[in-house]
């Protein structure tokens, strides 16, 4: 007998793992550009760090996943919440892969609420999204990238002050073998915030699907996210790596460390708030900071406001996009 609930949901979660898969390649530079750039890691191995820390920082909480799923809506209410998510994620793996082209260090997380948002106006109207939770979100991405950038300022400014006097070939050796330990904990926070989006994703799926009627987030889903999303990393995403760790500004081992350790601490700190914050935001605005204590000039500001303005352009246009797709589908046999 042919139940389209379930076939549904079975596209939903193929274009979620998609996602989650995308998103793996689309943000490893998030975790090793630094390390790379500062030849702390050769590139396989910065891989295989940063794989193996996302699949376990992945395993690690739900947090995240259970603000996904109910923070912007409620799965509940939704007639045809199915469509909803797949419009969602479709306009999100587009927005993905077109800014992986083009090398631009964009929000996975921007465009997945963003597309999330779009489709859930177009399909059930503004009355329906929670506005109070999309502007915690919103607030949370937009709070993160300012604190990464005070924090990697203020963190470099004391590495400097502190080792002022050291001898330059010796601190290199040395920050280069701290920088392997902080770009391991950077994957692992990696994993702890942008895997969650994708098991709050199809958990959100279920609960609309009528399949679970609690935000919990199942094993299976935990598992399969995890593991995606490590496969995705062990992709790499070479245009972003060269982004992030040499166009913004010139990485020495001690601003590497310096960036990868103030921005997990950040990304860390919102999982265990439960806000979903843009990893790519967080470890580009610590970039710059490190980069403005050392001297303001050394910072490519021609490349961090072509990274700005994707930010800011990001959810605008995964709204649009997403309510465009929703639309589009709707009148696919399913979505009638």
């Amino acid at each position: 007998m042919f139940d389209e609930t379930r076939v549904l949901f079975m596209l939903v979660v193929l274009f979620a793992l998609s996602f989650d898969f995308i998103n793996g390649f689309h943000d490893t530079a998030n975790s090793i550009a630094t390390s790379v750039s500062t030849k702390a890691l050769t590139p396989r191995a910065a891989i295989i760090l940063a794989s193996s820390m996302n699949l376990v920082g992945a395993l690690a909480f739900t947090g995240v996943a259970k603000t996904i799923g109910g923070k912007i809506t409620d799965p509940l209410t939704l007639d045809n919440g199915m469509l909803i998510v797949t419009a969602a994620m479709i306009s999100a793996i587009a927005w993905n892969l077109i800014t992986w082209y083009y090398g631009i260090p964009s929000s996975s997380s921007h465009a997945l609420i963003g597309s999330l948002t779009g489709s859930v106006i177009i399909a059930a109207g503004f009355e329906a999204v929670h506005f109070s939770g999309f502007t915690t979100i919103l607030g949370a991405l937009v709070i993160s990238p300012l604190v990464a950038f005070v924090a990697g300022y203020t963190f470099m400014y004391l590495v400097r002050t502190i080792f002022k006097n050291g001898n330059p070939a010796k601190m290199n050796r040395r920050f280069r073998s701290m920088q392997v330990f902080a770009a391991a904990w950077q994957a692992f926070s990696h994993g702890t915030n942008d895997a969650q989006k994708t098991m709050g994703i199809i958990t959100f799926a279920l609960v609309t699907g009528g399949f679970q009627t609690t935000l919990e987030v199942p094993f299976w889903v935990k598992i399969t996210c995890a593991v995606v999303m490590a496969l995705g990393t062990s992709m790499g995403g070479w245009k972003i790596i060269k982004t992030v760790g040499t166009r913004i500004i010139k990485l020495e081992p001690s601003s590497g460390f310096s960036a990868d350790f103030c921005s997990a601490f950040v990304i860390l700190i919102a999982t265990l708030l439960k806000m979903p914050v843009s990893t790519t935001h967080v470890i580009s605005s610590s970039i710059m900071g490190v980069g403005s204590a050392k001297r303001f000039s050394s910072v490519r500001w021609d490349t961090a406001e072509r990274i700005i303005i994707t930010w800011l352009i990001t959810l605008p246009i995964t709204i649009v996009l997403s309510g465009l797709i929703y639309w589009l589908i709707s009148f696919l046999p399913f979505g009638s």
